[in-house]
Order: C-alpha cells, then structure tokens, then sequence
C-alpha cells in the first residue's frame, strides 16, 4: 500500500461511531504509511490535553486543525495538499466522504493517485437535499470509489451519483472486534454489581438520541412486565435525551424496572452487552428521512457477545441482522411489536442460545475488522 492521508472531522477522542470506524481501520494499516489529518475535538484545555494524549499514544501521525469542524475551505485544502507533499502520501482517505471530498480535485493534482471516500448515514440524508446532491455528484466524480455501509445507503446515495461513480462504490462498512466482544466480556460482574443477577435483562447500548429508540423500549415494558415480571430494561449511555426518558419512564410507571448507567467508557462496553439476555434498540427515521441509522454496530457488537437481538427498521439497520436467524427487525417507534419480540426470547432460552450463537458465527465470518481493513487497503 502506498502511503495514506486520512482527511477526517471524526477521529477519537471526538466519541461516537465513525470516530471508532476510522480509528480500528487506522490500527490496522501500517502506521508508517500513514498521517491522519483531523480537527480538534474541542476547544479548551480539558479538550487540548485529551487530544494530545491520545495523539502521542498513537503509532502513527496525527496533524489537528486547530478548529473544531475541519471544512474544504481554501484553508484546510491548502493545508491537506501540504500534507500530502511533505509526507509523500500518493492515497487519501476521506473518512466521511461529505462534505471533505470536495478537496479530491486540489489533492489530485498535488499528486495523489488513489482516492477513496467513505459514506455513513448523513450521505444519505444529503442524497435527498437538491443543493447537497449536487455536492455529493462532485465528490463521486472527483474520487476513485465512494463507499458505502450497506444496500439501504447505497440505493440512497448512487441516485445521486454519475452513472459512472455508482458503478464503481464499493461496500466498506465498520467492523467488529471479535476478540473484545465475546461471549465471556464480563457480563455477570455488571449484573452482579447492578443487584440483576436473577432478573431477565433487556439491555439497550447507545446515545441517548430520539432516533434510537429508547422511548420505545419504555412504552414496551408493560407488555414485558406482564409476561415476566421480573425483566429489567438496562439502558447504557448517556446524551440529551436522558431526562425526557427518565421522565418517560416514570409517566408509564415502569421506573422501577428501568435502569439507567449513565455513559461508560468503552473498555467497559462489551461487559455491558454480556449483562443483557436479550439485546433491543428499535431505532426509527425522523426527519422526513434526513436522520436515519446508516448501520446499527451495535447489532453486531451484540451478536459477538451471543445476544439476540431486536432491531428497528430505520435506515441501514436491518441490514445488521439476519432477520429470524440473529435476532428480529421491527417498525421503528411501534412499542407491540418490540414488547413482542422481546417477551418471545426473555421466554425461551434455546432460542436465545441459537440466534446469539447464529450471530456470533456471522460476525466471524463476516464482519472481522481484519477482513474489512484489507478490504480498504486494497482500495487504497
């Protein structure tokens, strides 16, 4: 692989889902051929400080801009294609493809011979906005290959593209630690330390954002409590939907039975998976379409760790599941249909046992993050 400039605005310690897909495929290519130029996380000196940190642990180069939203003003490009010189990098890899693919041609002609964007969920929202699919056209047809997490965004986002830019996307979704999501994560110490040990788990891991469903999750308990009466809803994260759903769940009077953790820091992820029995998040499309779920690595995340799971229909999600061999996928927002699903695994153990084994076995087939990290060097 020649050398590589990632031109990223999500990279760790920033949070979230395409920080952590940058970052595990960034691991995973070889650190001397490699430069990431990033925005800051923010502003500040707690900000600064967690930036440097986790800059020098690094094994590669991190160049940050010193804003915060990195954008392909004549600035940043000036600066990307020094970068590019100065390292001798001759590929580049647009972590999110908008709106930083707009400097594709100013890098191409400063010498790079391999272009790649990457598209998420937001891409597909832009496909829908006249005025960004005008962009998103000048993206496809100034790179190489523009990616795509799954079949859902790719019929979004080729719309938009040249006939000829559809033709050559190519699926680069996030993948899976296998060996840090397992079955054996350490689940029954958060169970234990939670006072759930005897009690059916629910558990849901994600931003509290609208989109992802937790409120459904909620409205569902008294169905669940119905039939086992013991379940709790473990409800892991944080976000700024949290007290709309602590005042959710005291309004259906389930507040007993939910459980809220607050956010936890990633090494204490998978063990947080593992305490669940059966794992939900019924995400749903707000937004006339604008705020969709581009994949759901949770899904997947939970299959590792041997769960079951309940899925909801926004976006790219089902594309997380085997539907009725790794878990289920339901209608975004329906409270019955999840309460349903649920209630069926809380009440049979073997066909828990068999959807999370299915998924496990998926994973490792499919998802690995060393098979989709050759994937993009290839590309590269």
């Amino acid at each position: 692989m020649d050398k590589t400039l990632i031109v990223t605005n999500d990279f760790p310690p920033r949070p979230g889902g395409i920080q952590a897909f940058l970052h595990n495929m960034a691991l995973r290519l070889d650190p001397e051929r490699l430069v990431v130029y990033a925005s800051t996380w923010k502003h500040g000196r707690e900000g600064a400080e967690a930036t440097a940190a986790f800059d020098a642990e690094q094994p590669f180069t991190v160049v940050r801009d010193r804003t915060t939203m990195l954008l392909p003003t004549p600035g940043a490009t000036r600066r990307a294609v020094g970068l590019l010189r100065e390292h001798g990098c001759t590929s580049v890899w647009f972590g999110a493809a908008a709106p930083l693919g707009l400097m594709a041609p100013a890098l191409r002609r400063a010498g790079a011979e391999r272009l790649v964007a990457t598209t998420h969920g937001h891409e597909a929202g832009w496909a829908q906005l006249p005025a960004a699919r005008q962009l998103l056209r000048r993206i496809g047809e100034s790179t190489d290959t523009v990616t795509y997490l799954g079949e859902y965004t790719r019929s979004r986002i080729a719309p938009a593209l040249t006939p000829g830019a559809a033709g050559r996307m190519v699926q680069l979704p996030p993948g899976v630690d296998e060996k840090t999501f397992h079955p054996g994560s350490g689940g029954d110490a958060v169970r234990a330390r939670l006072g759930l040990t005897d009690r059916p788990v629910v558990v849901c891991v994600s931003r509290l954002v609208p989109r992802k469903g937790q409120d459904t999750l909620i409205l569902a308990m008294p169905r669940i409590l119905a039939a086992e009466p013991d379940a709790v809803l473990l409800v892991v994260g944080g976000g700024p939907y949290e007290k709309d759903l602590r005042r959710l769940a005291h309004e259906t009077g389930v507040a007993g039975s939910v459980r809220f953790t607050g956010a936890v820091p990633w090494g204490e992820l998978p063990a947080h998976f593992g305490a669940g029995d059966v794992f939900a998040m019924p995400c749903r499309t707000r937004r006339g379409g604008l705020d969709v779920e581009g994949l759901g690595i949770v899904y997947l995340e939970a299959s590792a760790t041997g769960l079951p799971v309940v899925a909801g229909d926004s976006g790219g999600a089902p594309d997380a599941v085997l539907d009725g061999e790794t878990g289920w996928v339901v209608r975004g927002g329906v409270a019955e249909e999840a309460a349903e699903r649920i209630v069926t695994l809380l009440g049979d153990a073997e066909l828990r046992r068999r959807m999370g084994e299915r998924g496990r076995q998926w994973v490792e087939e499919k998802w690995r993050w060393d098979l989709l990290a050759e994937k993009l060097r290839a590309l590269l």
